[in-house]
């Protein structure tokens, strides 16, 4: 596996207008991306941090990653990705390393990106995503 850079940090909050004030309004960054992606049950909101993004994540849907992650654990880090040059190629091998895999294949992300996660169970604690373009 061929790891680029730190993708993103995914950061779980209970509302995403007000954590976007206090990512621009006290930290001095700027939010350059809204988007809703439906199947995960998820609003995100985008800010460069030096060459890293972080990514905030509001749940639309109690039942949904999100929301559950936020009842079980309230807000803050939740998952950290990393960038590779394929998500297949990536999720295949830490697959045949022993690695427990939340998802068998690649699927559709934030910003058109192709995303798999790796169980914490396998990593440390660490809710690990791959992403990469095709």
């Amino acid at each position: 596996m061929q790891i680029t850079h730190i993708e993103h940090v995914g950061i779980a909050v209970k509302n995403l207008k007000e954590s976007i004030k206090y990512y621009e309004g006290v930290l001095g960054l700027k939010c350059y991306s809204v988007e809703e992606v439906k199947d995960q049950k998820v609003k995100t909101a985008f800010f460069m941090a030096g060459q890293t993004k972080i990514e905030l994540l509001e749940s639309t849907d109690a039942e949904g990653p999100i929301g559950k992650f936020l009842e079980k654990k309230g807000e803050g880090i939740h998952h950290l990705a990393f960038a590779v040059d394929d998500v297949k190629e990536a999720l295949n091998e830490a697959g045949e390393k022993g690695v427990q895999l939340i998802d068998k294949q690649p699927r559709k992300g934030a910003e058109g990106l192709d995303i798999a996660f790796l169980h914490p169970k396998s990593t440390f604690g660490v809710l690990t995503e791959l992403c990469g373009k095709k």
